[in-house]
């Protein structure tokens, strides 16, 4: 089984406006509703791959309703703790002349909540593929994804760290079977620009070193590198095509991936269909459906 991970999920209200005016009344021309969070992205890429996963973390409100039903609805199993107080959040992006967000801070989770979500990690079997996923709410301790780790260590479980900084340094001494930073992060992470391959390199090696198996590297409109625990170095082809939007793009690399090595156990196979994946991600309204990835995947 594959499980994902999303502490402070949301729903992100997409609306187009002609022109926003601060001040006044904006009528919009279109709206959008999707379903956010890095995890739950990656869950809802491998349901258009076919792969089944569960979704886990913190809901609460009627926004969390909204949230467990259409998952469901997509047919994502979802197996959140539901908050007594507070709503999940709302995150408002508007669409005009440029792009602009308004995004909220989530619900309260107590230590006892965030107990309950480390029990439900005892689910977790050898063999299963764990993705921990975003920041950490401010209301949950910065050492939130270790304690989920150290529950988890001594199982092989197969896990995946998307997250950034610290957060993403202090999972590596558990040997995360994946990690995906894109250049910037590494940047952040050396605190030097990082911007030649050879540059990349180094820093892969030296995540190789600190516990990283593998480190896929997305470089966004060239492509993507993955440092592989095997010695080889792999690269995705590059494809061409209207960029409308990035958002859940790394996410759906992700997930791509997952999926690829999950069925194959090949590295070359399984960054291909990551990149078709985040390509397909990029060229679509909202995250890709099945059709947009099996197109993008027959152009690499």
């Amino acid at each position: 089984m594959i499980y994902t991970l999303t502490l402070n999920p949301s729903i992100d209200y997409v609306v187009h406006l002609d022109r926003f005016v601060s001040g006044m009344t904006n009528r919009t021309t279109d709206e959008e509703f999707f379903i956010g969070g890095k995890g739950i992205n990656v869950s809802c890429i491998l349901a258009e791959l076919g792969m089944n996963s569960t979704a886990l973390g913190f809901t609460a409100g009627f926004v969390g309703d909204a949230i467990e039903n259409g998952l469901r609805e997509m047919g994502i199993h979802a197996d959140f703790i539901r908050l007594r107080e507070g709503i999940s959040r709302i995150n408002v992006k508007i669409k005009a002349e440029s792009e602009s967000e308004i995004n909220g801070q989530g619900p309260h989770i107590s230590e006892e909540e965030f107990a309950r979500l480390l029990s439900k990690t005892d689910a977790v079997r050898e063999g299963d593929t764990i993705v921990l996923a975003g920041s950490i709410p401010k209301t949950v301790s910065e050492d939130a994804y270790e304690r989920i780790l150290q529950r988890i260590e001594w199982r092989n479980v197969r896990i995946v760290v998307d997250a950034t900084k610290n957060l993403l340094l202090t999972c590596l001494a558990y040997r995360p079977f994946l990690i995906k930073p894109n250049r910037q992060e590494l940047s952040e992470l050396f605190g030097r620009e990082v911007s030649s391959e050879n540059d990349i390199a180094y820093c892969a090696r030296e995540l190789h070193k600190k516990g990283a198996r593998n480190v896929l590297v997305s470089l966004g409109g060239d492509g993507a590198i993955l440092f592989a625990e095997d010695g080889n170095v792999y690269r995705s082809g590059v494809v061409r095509d209207r960029v409308l939007g990035t958002v859940g793009a790394g996410d759906s690399m992700v997930a791509g991936f997952i999926a690829g090595y999950e069925r194959t156990r090949d590295y070359a196979y399984s960054l291909k269909l990551g990149a078709a994946c985040g390509n397909a991600t990029a060229f679509s309204d909202g995250l890709a459906k099945k059709e947009k990835i099996n197109e993008i995947l027959g152009r690499l």
